[in-house]
């Protein structure tokens, strides 16, 4: 088929004739296409031939026994094997979810790993019939217009939109393995951490997160020139934690993150009376279409039962103006 470069179309090729070029380029024989189908040799020829008409050049060179994709169809070829997978996994997700009940969250990585995940069990248990998908990124999605229907953030009060709901505030706290503190030397002040490895944020000094350093609980704590043995650098807060938690040196973590390796044990706070505020809060945001689904309240009811075991744990007196409910 020739065609010049004045009768190529410029509109969108329909989809539904994709399937069986796919077949017919990977079999380059029509009638193995056909059968792979269940259609007869000739309608898959006119699929084609429909196609390549749409698309304005020949996909195929004829030969007697077999076909040959010309450029045109190798070009086309890499792009449909990458979409009809991704096509029919989208159709696979959406038949399997027809019908039941599921709550879709974002979160930051960290927090999913080291607050969340760890007491999904419960709400499991409890709620059999409800299927949670986390999508764990540092992306911020709109809620008004993604699939997702509940957004936990972190930031400061300023930050967050009106409707968002308070789950817990943070204090900044060194914490190690026991292990370590049994095998190392002795941590009863500030300034002996001068004979251990500290753990930090790698990029913590050029970000907003800036806080989150341990120069600035120097600051706070009358060692503004203390130097560390050494420093280990993570991306994320959860290696961070899991290094100490290995006793590969002291972290300066993030309170409600690690308070349950604190009430098991795996980790020791040496200094508890030098905890430094945080300006940083942990937020729930529910997605607008979302807030009247009864699975969606449930797991709504349920975090913020979740979130008063945290501020109880950590020790945190309540804001007033915080409110425990969902509008």
């Amino acid at each position: 088929m020739q065609h010049s470069q004045t009768h190529l179309r410029t509109r969108p090729i329909s989809a539904g004739h994709l399937r069986a070029f796919e077949a017919v380029a990977r079999h380059l024989n029509f009638r193995a296409a056909a059968e792979e189908m269940a259609l007869t040799q000739s309608a898959v020829s006119r699929q084609i031939q429909s196609l390549e008409e749409e698309v304005g050049v020949s996909l195929f060179l004829r030969h007697t026994r077999a076909v040959e994709l010309t450029s045109a169809g190798a070009l086309l070829l890499a792009a449909v094997q990458q979409a009809l997978p991704r096509i029919d996994n989208a159709v696979r997700q959406i038949r399997q979810s027809a019908g039941r009940k599921g709550v879709a969250l974002t979160t930051f990585a960290s927090f999913a790993s080291m607050w969340l995940i760890p007491r999904l069990e419960q709400f499991q248990r409890d709620n059999p019939d409800i299927d949670i998908r986390i999508d764990a990124t540092d992306n911020t999605l709109d809620l008004d217009i993604s699939d997702v229907d509940l957004a936990l953030r972190y930031g400061p009060t300023a930050s967050m939109p009106a409707k968002a709901v308070r789950l817990f505030g943070e204090q900044l706290t060194p914490v190690v393995s026991p292990w370590l503190l049994k095998s190392g030397p002795a941590l009863r002040k500030p300034a002996d951490l001068a004979q251990f490895t500290l753990i930090e944020a790698g990029d913590a000094h050029a970000t907003h997160l800036e806080w989150l350093t341990w120069r600035r609980w120097f600051d706070e704590h009358g060692q503004a020139k203390l130097q560390p043995k050494r420093w280990l650098y993570f991306n994320y807060a959860y290696q961070m934690v899991q290094a100490a938690l290995t006793g590969q040196g002291v972290v300066l973590a993030r309170l409600p993150l690690v308070a349950e390796a604190l009430a098991n044990g795996d980790l020791i706070e040496p200094l508890p009376k030098l905890r430094m505020d945080s300006p940083m809060a942990y937020w729930l945001l529910v997605g607008p279409r979302s807030a009247q689904r009864p699975e969606i309240q449930a797991f709504c009811q349920w975090l913020m039962a979740q979130s008063r075991i945290t501020r109880q744990t950590i020790g945190e007196v309540p804001d007033p103006d915080t409110v425990d409910h969902i509008d």
